[in-house]
Parts: structure tokens; C-alpha cells; sequence
């Protein structure tokens, strides 16, 4: 998934994302632990996709913040 991509969804969604990618994680580590895949390769991007979203999260949370501190401060 890009970077662009995520960008341009809401928190809703973010959060909606990042936690179906958690429970894609979890099965295929669990499908790992049994021996029944051996996808590294999706296990890796999995990860970085989760990373991306939460980066975004947070961006999103920072920029809110910033912009409610400066209608405080004027």
C-alpha cells in the first residue's frame, strides 16, 4: 500500500485499516507457527503497511494539535 494512498483516507478509516492489517498479521504468524505457510515476504510488508498507516495517524494527530495550539495562542 502507498504512502499516498493512506494519505487521503480519514481517521476512521486509518484505524479501520491498521487494525485489519493486525489481524492479517496475526494470521499469517499463527499459520507460520504452525507450519502450514512460509510467506516472509508478506509478513514484511504487512508490517511496513501497519507502520505507514500508524506514521499517517500520527501526522494527522501532530498537524491537529499544531493548528488547535495556534487559534489558542491568537
Amino acid at each position: 500500500m502507498k504512502a499516498e494512498k493512506i494519505r487521503n483516507l480519514t481517521d476512521v478509516e486509518l484505524k479501520h485499516q491498521e487494525r485489519d492489517l493486525a489481524d492479517q498479521l496475526f494470521k499469517l504468524k499463527f499459520q507460520m507457527n504452525m507450519g502450514q505457510t512460509e510467506s516472509l515476504k508478506k509478513i514484511r510488508g504487512l508490517r511496513r503497511d501497519i507502520a505507514r498507516v500508524q506514521t499517517v495517524l500520527r501526522e494527522q494527530e501532530l498537524a491537529a494539535h499544531k493548528t488547535q495550539t495556534k487559534t489558542e495562542k491568537t
